[in-house]
This record gives structure tokens, sequence and C-alpha cells, in this order.
């Protein structure tokens, strides 16, 4: 058994992941994305070379998880594949996902959601949230409530974007905020622009976790507003399926309820990114129309779009940052990490690593669609027994979207980042700089006249 502890980065290495890879990360916005740094970091390349600078210091310390000479704070970085697999498979013990930070950034608006739980009471959250979710179910039972909402939004979406020519990013994200609003909370909230303001300014708190005090107030009446909605579920939301559903102790419902309204924003990223590289990806959108114009399964079951959505998640994550903290010292062959120490996974070190991934660099949604097993940790739900419980509810909304998007309407880019599919796609993909033009699909429009 080993006795020494891992292998520490040097003051310089350690210096080098948190300038370089760390702190462009949370300039980002690790809750809610900040425009302007996404911006910067496109413009800098920032995310490429941090991939860089974790491969180089992946390179001096081969063996094991490397702690970093912290002061104030024992923290350990993943580097190699099968030490993600080791952090997911065991968690959450004894890798809990409710580490200091992410407790510190999610008390800002969900202090008792799952992801900030421990012990028997997470057990129960987690059930909550896998009951309600269907997790384990690739089509969600309210999928036959849910596509029409997304087709109807969508359509009134394109609607607007045909009649001006163009779709930004601005536009996409109010329809998908629509969508969300009635998927959670009924059609009576669709136009609650209100409630996701709130959610939102609480958010920008969690942005800076320790930094800032909560706003009690603020949370407190989001807080209030998720428990009438409940009160009140509308039939045929997920609100509905929460208020219905057994819960045991501990349960903390409204605070469960939060996060999905959280996860469904960068979805929505996902989504319009996957948008702007089938526009810029011939043959990816010759791909994707034969699914749509082929479809039988009323856009519930879209193996190919749901394959566009993950390809976009791994070539750009939303989380990219994955967090752990031991529960108790946890013995490694390179040494031992100790307790309350927290664990790092850099999932865009994995996801854009050349040297172990083919085309780790280029759109390929057809790595999704074989259940060949190479061993290399992709994982932008996360993974293990704490894997993203929305996974495919998000994938069947996200999927349902690009249908509706791609279906009828040819798409190119007329602002903002341009992306060529004979060269590595970037690091960032600045989505808030896109416009989308938008024209009648020509194949569709020629048949008809």
């Amino acid at each position: 058994m080993p006795t020494t502890t891992l292998p520490t980065a040097t003051t310089l290495d350690t210096a080098r992941l948190l300038l370089g890879v760390l702190l462009p990360t949370i300039a980002k916005g690790p809750i809610v994305r900040r425009p302007w740094a996404v911006r910067l970091t496109a413009r800098l390349d920032l995310d490429t070379r941090a991939v860089d600078i974790v491969r180089r210091v992946h390179a001096r310390y081969p063996e094991g998880p490397l702690m970093l000479k912290l002061p104030v704070r024992k923290q350990a970085m993943v580097l190699a594949p099968g030490d993600v697999d080791t952090v997911l498979a065991q968690s959450p013990e004894p890798f809990s996902p409710a580490s200091s930070e992410k407790r510190a950034a999610l008390s800002h608006f969900q202090p008792a959601n799952v992801l900030v739980s421990r012990g028997p009471v997470r057990t129960v959250r987690r059930a909550l949230q896998e009951q309600v979710l269907d997790t384990a179910h690739p089509v969600h039972r309210l999928a036959d409530r849910f596509v029409p909402v997304v087709e109807e939004e969508m359509q009134h979406l394109m609607c607007a974007a045909a009649r001006s020519g163009t779709l930004p990013w601005g536009e996409f994200l109010d329809a998908w905020y629509r969508v969300v609003r009635r998927v959670v909370f009924g059609d009576h909230a669709r136009d609650d622009k209100d409630l996701t303001a709130m959610m939102i300014r609480l958010r920008k708190g969690g942005n800076w976790a320790f930094l800032r005090p909560v706003r009690k107030d603020t949370r407190r009446r989001f807080l209030q507003r998720v428990n009438e909605e409940l009160a009140n579920a509308e039939p045929g939301s997920l609100a509905a399926v929460l208020a219905a559903a057994p819960k045991g102790d501990g349960a903390e419902p409204a605070e469960q309820l939060p996060q999905w309204l959280f996860a469904f924003d960068p979805a929505g990223m996902a989504t319009f990114r996957a948008l702007t590289v089938l526009a810029t990806h011939p043959q990816a959108m010759a791909a994707a129309r034969r699914e749509v114009d082929g479809d039988t399964s009323g856009r519930r079951v879209l193996p190919y779009l749901r394959a566009c959505v993950l390809e976009a998640l791994r070539l750009w994550p939303t989380t990219p940052m994955i967090l752990r903290q031991t529960t108790r010292p946890v013995e490694w062959p390179a040494g031992v990490m100790p307790a309350d120490c927290g664990v790092l996974v850099y999932a865009p070190y994995f996801h854009r690593d050349d040297r172990h991934l083919r085309g780790a660099h280029d759109f390929s949604p057809e790595r999704w669609l074989t259940d060949e097993e190479d061993g290399w940790p992709l994982v932008p739900f996360s993974d293990g027994p704490v894997v993203c419980p929305g996974k495919q509810l998000v994938l069947l909304l996200t999927s349902a979207t690009l249908a509706s998007l791609v279906g009828g309407h040819d798409l190119r880019v007329a602002e903002g980042q341009a992306l060529d599919p004979e060269r590595p796609l970037p690091g960032t993909m600045d989505n808030y700089s896109v416009t989308l033009a938008v024209a009648p699909r020509a194949e569709r429009a020629a048949a008809a006249s």
C-alpha cells in the first residue's frame, strides 16, 4: 500500500495551470457565461492554449493524479484517462460532487440541491431527480407533450427569422427559454421572463461563489415562486411530475427544480453551436436532413441529431471543469490523496487530445453512433453513478429543436465566428457573436415551384 502522497506540481507548474487553465475557464463564468469573456477567449484562443498547457504538465508528471502546490487548499488534477474513469465511477463516495466550490456557487439559488448534497439525503434527492427526469429512458414519458412545444416555438422563431433573413443568438435564446419554461412549468409560464431574469441574477452571483454574498431576498422570492408553481402544477409539465412523485425525508423538491432551469441554459448554447456547425458543414447537414426527412418517430428518436449535440458538447464543453472532493483519504498506485481534497477533471484536455482521439478537432457525430469502447473519457454529461440525470431529456429536446430548424430552412453564418470544415475547429465557439442567415430550404422551394 502506498504511504506517500501523490506527486506535487512545482510552484511554476501550479502557476501555469492556475493562470493558463483555471483562470480563463472561471473568467468565462462557471454558472452563467460572461459574453465578453467568451469573446476574448475565442479571440486569443485561450482554450486551445489551456489544453496545450495541461498536455505539457502531464508529460512532466505521468504517474497518478497531480497535487497542486496551493497554500490554502488541497487540490488535485486528474491527468490520465484511467484515473478519470476511477474518479467518476467512484462518485459520490469517496469522490463527492458536492465540492466546496460547487456548494458556494450553487448556494446562491439552490442550497439544498442534490449536486451539493452528501450522505443519505443525497440518495433521496437523486432518486427524485431520476424519477421525474426519466433518467433511464431515451424518450421521456411526456415526450408527446414536450416535442410539440419545441416544434411550435421553433416554428414561431423561424417564421420571424425568414421575414428578417437572419437568426441571431439572442433571438434563438429567447425562443429556447420559452421552450424551457413551458416544459418545466407549463404553457402559462411561456412569457414569464421575470422568473428567468430572477434565476439569471442569482446565477450571476453564483459565478463569484465565496466572493459575493448571497442575494437572500432574491433567492427567497425565487424559491417562493417555485413552491407556488409546484403547488399549482400544470398537467403535462415537469413540475406536475415532481409534485406528484413520492418524496423521501429531506427531498426538498423546490430546490431540485432550479437545476433544470440552470442545466437547460447551456443545453440551448450547445444546440445553437451544433446548428452553427451544421450551417458550415454540408456533409453533416445532409446527414441531418436525411434523418429528419425519413423520421418516423415524431422527432422523439433522432440518433444523428442527438450525436450532433453530443459532438458540440465534446468540442466546446459547457461544463469544462468536473469537480469532486474526497470524503476520505484515497489510495492510488502513485500515492495517497488526502481527505477533503478538491479533484478537477479538465474535460477539454481529453475531448481535444489529438494524440489519442481520432479527429479531435473535427465535427464527427458518427463517433457517438457506435458501441465501440476505446477507453477514452468523453464526458459531456459527466459519467458514472452521478451522470447528469437529465441527459436523455436534454438530448430529446435539443435534437427535436435541431430537426425543426434544419428541416425547412437553409442556413449560413452571416456574422461571427467562421467555421471551415477543411480546417480544425477552434478551441472556443463564440456563439454570442453568431448571426445565421436564413432562407427557405432550396430543394423544397424548387419542388413547390
